[in-house]
């Protein structure tokens, strides 16, 4: 009967443990997100976020932070897989862009990660465009 106990208490120590680390395991590496195919969550023009980020930071990415915007703007600045908007919005692509764009109006999706002081730019990865006018 003692034996018993002790197995089932083991059991359920067993049964805890397992689902305790595929819970911590599920939410670590959870599927990526695909900003592509979001609806996103602000449609705003370049400088508007660079002067939401300029006026308050922390109001900033409390707002916009690993969330999925529309940003419109003028590229300024283009490399294979990045675009500059209106010198202060930096948008990195998943794949590059095969049309050139500088001095381009463009409406681009993707997702904010962050404000960087040292270059005084608003970063979002994961971008798309979703509109270009010449």
């Amino acid at each position: 009967m003692k034996r018993k106990k002790i197995a089932i208490v083991i059991a359920a120590l067993l049964l805890l443990v397992s689902g305790g680390i595929y819970f911590y395991y599920g939410f670590l590496f959870k599927e990526a997100r695909h900003i592509e195919s979001e609806v996103p969550d602000f449609s705003i023009a370049a400088t508007k976020l660079i002067t939401d980020y300029n006026s308050n930071p922390d109001k900033a990415n409390l707002r916009y932070l690993n969330k999925t915007v529309e940003i419109t703007g003028n590229v300024t600045k283009e490399t294979d897989s990045v675009i500059i908007l209106e010198n202060t919005v930096f948008c990195l692509f998943t794949q590059k862009t095969k049309d050139k764009l500088i001095n381009k109006q463009v409406k681009v999706k993707g997702k904010c990660i962050g404000y960087d002081e040292l270059f005084q730019e608003v970063k979002l990865d994961q971008c798309t465009i979703i509109k270009q006018n010449n």
